[in-house]
């Protein structure tokens, strides 16, 4: 479908955006990206805001001060972290001279081996007490628990464990208490002058017209302002926690354990001592370990230390930390205990209180540590000299939460497993995050550009409240204000001075109330409110927003750079095509067709070239695989060839390991077998494999070379497997001399496995079906302007195959370079012409991470918001770089999802697309409430502007305006911000990020409305009476019952158009209401508080109760908004948006004055 011209939902078109490039800037409130900003341009917008409740207005933008304070606690914890330790360590060898060597208490319980004693040896790296307790083994017999099978692992074992070694928790502040909500909300200085303003009225009030009828007028201001600060504290509070549970959500990370020597998966929170644990590539270590086995582990400890450096692990460095992430080997790790049940606690306590600080610049560090650890800290005299970090966190009674992550990019990424030895508080990440206050606030580029209109109506109501309270101010004392009998109600030398206090006090409470009206503090924060209802409705669609902006930046999209693997397809893989032995295999699970040591070879190289593993049920049972989607599905394979998975990985021992490589497309093992032999086997992408092989395995069982015609033969059908959709993967072996392996350990770690001269023992063709609905998702994306583009790793030909079935490509014609394009080919092109290929490029097979990086970089170039997904280490780099990162919450790797901005969890294409469709639907929410907000603004300034300066008065007190400002702001916020995304939104162009937040459409339909309600009311104003026949009436009677209708009137026209404002270029204004509780809800509120303000309170509200002819004439009033609305939409709009017209006009005027 054509996108409409002027469409509102969907923005202006977003070429020319494109055109205008993604970097410029024209002011401080035009800032396109928040993603990578710096601090600088954040603080300008800020200084240039109008604000009047610093701490309502910036409470989800990010605490730049803090901010700034926590980097520089963080380097001096890290800088300071090794004196702790080294005081310690020189408290406790004084110690051990005076013969006073503190010893740990004896094992106690089920386990072999104290929370102290495992403790200390893990954190203070202790070798020799390693070596006491017995190595790996002796720890893992002392923590009862078996290195290949894990712990047991039921509930009584699960629980004897926690309460000896704690929990993998760490303590945090709660979050902030509702009354901290409304004390902020307080801090209005509108609210508290109008609260000072109150005060004066009730107390002359008394005075002038005594106790009984005085006290109404200042008592109904008070409780207005009580109101609006008590609904917008709840409001804010609400928000609050869904945020605290979205947090929770991104810190509740899952993981695979063994236990009973099955694989388990479960939540970071359930980790305990004892626990083994095989991490995956890129993950982070979730708790203190010990190394079982390893080939070239090296870890990042860059989260810890604060320095970029890979760190090797070994049987000489078996410890591990929490919080650090795998950068390269593979190995086997075992988990240790909570610190704060430990004799480690009272230790740390005392040593901590004991101390003092004796460091340049630490005492301004202990100051600076206030504002974020949970008690206060005091540095008492003592004879240590160093930075007690760890005495602040062993308080009582406070929320437990599990251990956050820290963002880092990897180039290398294996799987090893360990053992757990030490969990929570009892890590030095547990400290370290315990020590450190997240902050959970950050800007988005619609938050500030709404601070921007904040701040240019904010300026305008401030003017007009001025202009009333000196025209207010100068008719009365100049007598020119009169009362309701037509007597002056301010005369020189006669008139009392508390009654004109009084009147002056009545005259200042309306000058600000239209501040308060005017002022819309609440505007920025309608983002928050609508990100936060998106957010907690896109977790229900499979999507898990980690940073704010993200979730506005999909609605401008225009490219989605998608992983084949997962996303576009199931990720449900079975082999179902093998060429082995020279031939094609009939069956390709039937043995049969295999001779003996073909399919011996082909076993050992799949058990043991494998990061998968099978389960044997005690009890019999099926077998359980686990592993990635490939290595399951080979190793099923295999088992269907006969493998005894656990026997063959027994008949052979690992020398070294080459895991796969997104760079290499394969992955080797070298090992050693029984009679001392050495057989190399590698697995990967097939033709990449098929390329370093010269023989192969005949039928016969001999090693034959590898001639041109078999070679053309097995190249063939790689790609006739490949244009079936089918991923390929090759099998292949060698010999190796023993003599050759590097003997030394240090050498070993260094050793490239040798790849080439290799035999060939099969090609093996893995379906991969595409995901169902998938190829709907696509069109959908089509059809709303933005292109999605496939960046595989896979073979081209599978990529394309692929494509065309999802309708990436529409048909075989479309299948032509640059359109699919393999990876090397576009990264050899030149920087020049890069920008220009990418734009054409639909599918990028056998592409490295280091090639989408830079797909998305020349999009970037281009003016395109670009979307990436990705799941490996590796992809971080683009996840960062791109517009919008997206990880995959199955498959992905703990690193990418850090790096990502959103979270897939069912890593399904088609959850992107509902993505895209949030991400429009904020943009439009916020809109249809500023065209509502700024029609309540217009026309209430303009009646209130109007009748001051003419006749003196104003038809809106302070509490009716106050109570038009609660329906505006906060509930108007409630019911139009938290409105769901439609199909309409998905048949737009994109939604431009340089588009004006008020549209042209916008102008016309608020222009219209308030035209309307200013004429309807004024006129009612000036001649209600005789309208209304009132002239048989006191003046007295006839004023407040015109002043009543007016009120009645004004806000029964912003519940008319509340319906208007939810279809701004739509003419159905009821389409989907019934779907949306919570706006027919505030509706009714808001409507049934009307009644009784008019009905029942009207002493409060300086209101009269109107009978029904009266209603049903306001009703009415209210009620034409609506064919006025319908009529108004038929009125064309110029594509041109209104501030550039005036800004070309005065461009064109400053030109001709030149000239002359």
């Amino acid at each position: 479908m054509a996108p409409q011209r002027g469409d509102l939902e969907a923005g202006e078109n977003i070429s020319t955006d494109l055109s205008r490039g993604a970097n410029s800037s024209s002011g401080p409130f035009d800032i396109i990206s928040t993603k990578n900003a710096s601090i600088d341009i954040l603080r300008r917008w800020r200084k240039a805001a109008l604000v009047l409740n610093a701490s309502r207005r910036f409470r989800y933008t990010l605490d730049l001060k803090k901010e700034e304070e926590k980097r520089k606690i963080l380097s001096k914890i890290r800088a300071h972290a090794q004196v702790i330790w080294a005081a310690h360590l020189f408290k406790e060898a004084g110690n051990g001279v005076n013969g006073n060597a503190e010893s740990h208490p004896p094992p106690t319980g089920d386990f072999g081996v104290s929370a102290g004693q495992i403790s200390a040896i893990t954190r203070d790296r202790d070798h020799n007490a390693f070596e006491e307790l017995g190595g790996v083994k002796g720890v893992a017999d002392a923590l009862r628990t078996d290195t290949e099978k894990g712990i047991y692992g039921d509930d009584t074992d699960i629980l004897k464990r926690k309460n000896a070694f704690g929990s993998n928790t760490y303590p945090q502040k709660k979050g902030r208490s509702f009354w901290m909500f409304l004390w902020e909300a307080w801090q209005d200085l509108t609210l508290i002058i109008l609260m000072v303003a109150a005060v004066a009225s009730l107390v002359l009030g008394m005075k002038t017209e005594g106790v009984k009828e005085g006290w109404y007028e200042g008592a109904s201001i008070a409780f207005a302002v009580i109101l609006v600060i008590v609904v917008t504290a709840i409001s804010d509070y609400k928000q609050s926690l869904q945020f605290q549970n979205l947090n929770e959500e991104k810190r509740n990370i899952h993981l695979e354990v063994v236990r009973g020597g099955r694989r388990t998966d479960v939540s970071i929170y359930d980790i305990v001592a004892g626990d083994v644990i095989p991490l995956n590539i890129g993950d982070q270590v979730p708790a203190d370990g010990i190394l079982i086995t390893g080939h070239s582990l090296a870890i990042d400890e860059s989260s810890m230390t604060g320095e970029s450096k890979i760190v090797q692990k070994s049987s000489r460095e078996p410890f591990l930390m929490s919080g650090c992430k795998v950068a390269d080997g593979s190995g086997t790790m075992l988990i240790k205990q909570d610190i704060s049940r430990s004799k480690e606690h009272e230790r740390i306590s005392v040593l901590a209180r004991e101390s003092t600080i004796g460091m340049n610049g630490v005492g301004d560090l202990g100051n600076a540590l206030r504002n974020y650890f949970f008690v206060d800290v005091n540095f008492p005299h003592a004879s240590f000299a160093f930075f007690p970090v760890l005495a602040l966190i062993f308080i009582d009674n406070i929320t437990m939460i599990p251990p956050l992550t820290e963002p880092m990019f990897l180039k290398l990424s294996k799987a090893f497993t360990f053992m757990v030895t030490g969990v929570g508080i009892n890590t030095e990440w547990g400290l370290l995050m315990a020590s450190i206050s997240e902050d959970n606030g950050e800007e988005t580029p619609l938050q500030v550009r709404l601070n921007g209109v904040a701040t240019f109506i904010g300026i305008v109501g401030l003017t007009v409240a001025l202009l009333v309270l000196v025209v207010l101010l100068v008719r009365y004392f100049t007598g020119h204000t009169k009362n309701l009998d037509g007597s002056p109600q301010f005369k020189a030398g006669k008139t009392k001075p508390s009654t004109a206090v009084n009147g002056a006090v009545k005259i200042l409470t309306v000058a600000v109330t239209i501040v308060v009206v005017a002022v819309p503090e609440g505007l920025p924060l309608a983002v928050t409110l609508t990100l936060a209802y998106s957010m907690r409705k896109m977790m229900r669609d499979k999507a898990l927003v980690r940073r704010l902006s993200a979730c506005e930046t999909m609605g401008s999209a225009t490219t989605i750079c998608s992983d084949k693997t997962g996303t576009l397809t199931l990720n449900q893989m079975t082999v179902v095509e093998a060429y082995s032995g020279g031939k094609k295999m009939d069956l390709p699970d039937s043995k049969s067709q295999l001779p003996p040591i073909l399919l011996s070879l082909l076993i050992e190289g799949i058990a043991q070239n494998t990061t998968g593993s099978v389960f044997v049920p005690e009890g019999g049972g099926d077998l359980e695989i686990s592993g990635s989607p490939t290595e399951k599905a080979i190793i099923g394979w295999a088992i269907k060839l006969g493998m005894n998975f656990n026997a063959v990985r027994s008949e052979s021992s690992v020398i070294h390991v080459f895991p796969f490589n997104s760079e290499k497309k394969k992955g080797g093992v070298a090992l050693q077998l029984s009679d001392s032999q050495v057989h190399i086997h590698w697995k990967g992408a097939a033709e990449i494999v098929l390329d370093s092989c010269t023989k192969y395995v005949d039928a016969s069982g001999n090693t034959v070379p590898l001639d041109q015609d078999k070679m053309s033969f097995y190249k063939k059908a790689i790609e006739d497997m490949a244009c079936s959709s089918l991923r390929c993967v090759s099998i292949a072996y060698r010999t190796y001399d023993m003599d050759k392996v590097p003997a030394d350990e240090q050498q070993l770690t260094q050793w490239m496995i040798p790849q080439d001269d290799l035999v060939l023992l099969a090609i093996i063709g893995i379906k991969d079906p595409c995901r169902p609905g998938v190829r709907d998702a696509v069109r959908l994306c089509q059809n709303a302007g933005v292109k999605v583009r496939m960046v595989t790793g896979d073979n081209p030909q599978t990529a394309k195959a692929i494509a065309l079935e999802c309708g990436i490509l529409s048909s075989e014609e479309d299948a032509v370079e640059p359109n699919v394009i393999e990876g090397k080919v576009f990264r050899e092109y030149p920087d020049s012409e890069r920008g220009e290929i990418a734009e054409k490029i639909s599918v990028m097979g056998r592409s490295s991470p280091n090639d989408k990086l830079l797909l998305v970089q020349a999009l970037k170039k281009r003016g395109h918001v670009v979307a990436v997904t990705g799941d490996g280490t590796n992809d971080a780099p683009a996840l960062h770089e791109a517009d919008i990162g997206l990880s995959m919450g199955i498959q992905g790797t703990e690193v990418a999802k850090e790096s990502s901005d959103i979270i897939i969890l069912d890593d399904n294409f088609a959850s992107v697309v509902k993505v895209v469709r949030w991400g429009r639907s904020v943009y439009a929410n916020i809109q249809k409430f500023i065209q509502f907000q700024l029609t309540v603004n217009v026309a209430a300034l303009v009646i209130n502007v109007v009748s001051a300066m003419s006749s003196g008065e104003v038809p809106l007190n302070a509490v009716q305006l106050l109570w038009v400002n609660l329906i505006m702001d906060t509930l108007g916020a409630l019911a139009l911000a938290t409105e769901p995304p439609t199909d309409h939104l998905m048949t737009r162009s994109p939604v431009g990020r340089r588009e004006p937040l008020i549209t042209n459409i916008m102008w016309r339909n608020l222009l219209v409305q308030a035209a309307y309600q200013v004429t309807v009311l004024l006129v009612l104003n000036f001649r209600g009476e005789s309208i209304l026949g009132l002239e048989r009436e006191t003046p007295q009677r006839a004023t407040e019952v015109k002043n009543t209708l007016i009120f009645n009137a004004f806000v029964l026209c912003q519940i008319f158009n509340e319906f208007n404002a939810r279809k701004p270029d739509e003419f159905n204004v009821f389409k989907g209401i019934s779907k949306n509780h919570l706006f027919i809800g505030i509706i009714g509120i808001t409507l049934v508080l009307q009644v009784i303000i008019v009905e029942f309170v009207g002493k409060f509200t300086s209101t009269v109760k109107l009978n029904w002819k009266q209603w049903l004439i306001s009703v009415v009033i209210g009620f034409i908004g609506w064919p006025l609305a319908a009529v108004a939409k038929l009125i064309p709009v110029p594509q041109t948006p209104l501030h550039k017209f005036f800004t070309n006009m005065c461009n064109r005027r400053a030109k001709s004055s030149s000239h002359q």
